[in-house]
């Protein structure tokens, strides 16, 4: 049984949500997003909570699984989430412009990434990338296509990573 999936959710004074069969919408000053429920679990609003319930055995895997999308929706459009990426490298920069994020990673080329709608990146500094939204999903997808352009390599360091990731350095071949 989920211990998870038994706590209710607290819903802040500004998110509506509406359950429409088997699909659940939340709106927040934010934006809003919606989610299909897993067959074998159902949604109730309560007051200022929701609390979901399995109603099959065999549904009980997805019962936490629910109650942490939905506590997870209910986050994104009130406070939304962020991630941050950093570039460390002799020459790497990032240039955010509307749409679209400018990347120079030591290649013959730049690249251009397109952000998803939804998503946007800024760069207060030329080596730190900010990527904030309202889906908690999507942001991370952007960041690791981001991170998957120039992953950390293992002698040097280089290349984008998480601000908070660690990157273990090997040493070098010894004669």
């Amino acid at each position: 049984m989920s211990r998870i999936g038994n706590l209710p959710i607290p819903l802040p004074a500004k998110v509506d949500v509406a359950i429409d069969g088997g699909e659940i919408t939340v709106k927040g000053p934010l934006g809003s997003l919606s989610r299909r429920i897993a067959d074998g679990v159902t949604v109730e609003r309560s007051g200022e909570t929701l609390v979901c319930k399995s109603t099959r055995p065999d549904a009980r895997a997805l019962h936490g699984t629910t109650r942490a999308l939905l506590a997870n929706m209910v986050r994104g459009v009130t406070q939304g989430f962020e991630k941050k990426l950093t570039l460390v490298g002799v020459g790497y920069r990032a240039q955010a412009a509307g749409d679209r994020l400018n990347l120079s990673l030591g290649f013959s080329h730049p690249v251009v990434h397109m952000m998803p709608k939804g998503v946007k990146a800024e760069t207060p500094v030329q080596t730190d990338i900010l990527i904030r939204g309202v889906d908690k999903q999507q942001v991370g997808q952007v960041a690791a296509e981001i991170r998957a352009y120039r992953p950390p390599e293992p002698y040097k360091g280089k290349g984008v990573r998480y601000s908070d990731e660690r990157v273990v350095i090997k040493q070098t071949k010894k004669k």
